[in-house]
């Protein structure tokens, strides 16, 4: 367990499980962001995507794809790395859907582990040599979900296997795949290859790259999803972008005391950052190349990362709109 302690700012945080408690001067008190930094970092370590089954997917956002160039350096991550704050307590590493397009990935995970900070990875397709090295370094592992489930669901077998608990399912929610989700819900209970996963992760569409193409899901079909995983007992989770939307499909339950304590709306620029494959700061990864953040803010070994990245003059006005928009993202209709 680790701890951070401060007048106005503390944390626990559970390494083996990725529990987390954050509160401020006390318990019953939130802070309104880290005035030491972030808790969490998104790093990208590469552009290149093949996809699966020789078919990239049609809702990404960063629009990846296998003619793509770019991968981040060995010396590049440990450069960022090193300039993170001394309170982080995890990265998210984005990847191809195998994980095998940086050369450098294992030597990466195997550097951050050794700074006391847990890597995790959302993949599509894996090798059980690749299962092998991520139940080796990671605390957790997302499985993205595409039109055949098959790879998804034979992915997360692999991890389950070896003896991985934080394993989730990513499925991304829009217009048209409704159908597709209630199926993962039904398989949670029924395949036999999802056994001892944990999660089935429900992601809100923002309308960038690929994903301009499809139409956020409304409200009331989301609240009935919802309702659907409740009543059936399938364990469920969204990314911080679908906290207002899911606060408001359980504002009636009996639970949503318990449920507004376990959601957190979005953090970026309060709590976590997003680092691109070229060690560019932006709040978060759909921020790069909006209004304001054409270019992101360069880590390099002069950086000190509180007075030029997290006090940046970018950075307060990104956080001020965030906050004034009460923690709804100031981009996106989400």
């Amino acid at each position: 367990m680790r701890k951070f302690r401060s007048l106005t700012y503390n944390y626990n945080f559970d390494e083996n499980t990725g529990y987390f408690e954050r509160w401020g001067k006390t318990v019953a008190d939130d802070p309104e962001f880290s005035i030491f930094g972030n808790e969490i970092l998104d790093i990208e370590i590469t552009d290149i995507c093949n996809g699966v089954n020789g078919k990239v997917c049609p809702f990404c956002y960063k629009s990846n794809k296998p003619t793509n160039t770019n991968n981040m350096s060995l010396e590049n991550f440990k450069t960022v790395i090193d300039k993170m704050p001394k309170i982080i307590t995890q990265i998210a590493i984005g990847a191809d859907a195998q994980a095998t397009a940086n050369p450098h990935i294992w030597k990466m995970m195997e550097y951050s582990r050794s700074k006391g900070i847990v890597p995790n990875i959302t993949v599509a397709d894996i090798s059980n040599d690749t299962a092998d090295k991520l139940a080796k370094y990671c605390g957790a592992v997302s499985v993205s979900l595409y039109d055949d489930k098959n790879y998804c669901y034979d992915s997360v077998k692999k991890l389950v296997d070896r003896g991985m608990k934080q394993i989730n399912i990513h499925v991304m929610v829009h217009k048209n795949n409704l159908a597709q989700i209630y199926d993962v819900f039904d398989d949670y209970r029924d395949d036999e290859r999802l056994k001892g996963m944990n999660s089935i992760v429900l992601l809100s569409l923002k309308k960038k790259g690929r994903g301009e193409t499809f139409d956020t899901l409304p409200q009331d079909k989301f609240n009935f999803l919802v309702n659907y995983a409740l009543d059936n007992d399938v364990p469920f989770g969204f990314d911080s972008c679908s906290c207002h939307k899911f606060l408001e499909s359980v504002k009636d339950h009996e639970d949503f005391k318990t449920f507004s304590i376990l959601s957190e709306p979005c953090e970026s620029g309060l709590f976590s950052a997003y680092v691109n494959v070229n060690a560019e700061f932006f709040p978060c990864s759909f921020t790069e190349n909006t209004n304001g953040w054409e270019t992101g803010i360069k880590i390099d070994n002069d950086t000190d990362f509180l007075k030029d990245i997290w006090y940046n003059s970018r950075t307060i006005r990104f956080r001020v709109k965030l906050l004034a928009n009460g923690r709804n993202c100031p981009i996106y209709q989400i």
